[in-house]
């Protein structure tokens, strides 16, 4: 269980750090963004407001997975504790045969059995995610959220852009887009939960 554990942490360290780097990215390909707007290459410009999109959904996508591997991670300790502190007081109770008798040796190895099958279905439940999160990561950007970001860096920068933009008359404003973002991550909540009950 410690080499799980050593695995874990170390996992949630390297995505902690993918997650880093993808922001990093999505700064250049912003950064990129904006100076295409200021040389008047809208094409190259939907170009790397598309990348910088992609980037921030990734980012978040590793910074998530990175705190349930984390959170696995912390039970995964918890276990090697609680195996620990067993171990110890079986140590304490051979020596002591009044203590043996109050101990019921039988029901604390039910106890672990329960605790190893609650560990293994986490270990399900942790593929489901990474799974899910896979699966969220869009290989394509929406047009609508291209369009906004070139919009909101061009207002930023003061950068008037070309007519030939094509900005939907009820697009959205970079602030209504952490509610897009919000709304699937709600929404791919419940599909777990349902995938969850479904099992």
């Amino acid at each position: 269980m410690e080499k799980t554990l050593f695995q874990l942490k170390f996992t949630a360290k390297t995505l902690n750090r993918q997650a880093k780097k993808a922001q990093k990215d999505e700064n250049t390909e912003r950064s990129k963004l904006k100076k295409a707007l200021q040389q008047g290459n809208t094409e190259g410009a939907r170009i790397y407001a598309s990348n910088a999109i992609r980037k921030k959904n990734e980012s978040l996508n590793l910074l998530r997975l990175a705190s349930r591997i984390d959170a696995v991670s912390s039970r995964v300790e918890t276990a090697v504790t609680m195996r620990q502190v067993t171990g110890n007081m079986t140590a304490v109770v051979r020596g002591m045969d009044k203590a043996m008798e109050s101990m019921n040796l039988e029901r604390i190895s039910v106890v672990m059995d329960k605790f190893e099958s609650q560990f293994s279905d986490l270990d399900v439940q942790t593929a489901y995610m990474e799974d899910a999160v896979s699966n969220t990561t869009a290989t394509s950007t929406p047009q609508d959220q291209v369009d906004t970001l070139m919009q909101q860096v061009a207002d930023e920068n003061k950068i008037e852009l070309q007519h030939d933009l094509a900005m939907p008359d009820g697009a959205v404003k970079l602030a209504d887009l952490d509610k897009v973002v919000a709304d699937e991550d709600a929404a791919v909540a419940q599909r777990l939960r349902a995938l969850r009950a479904a099992s």
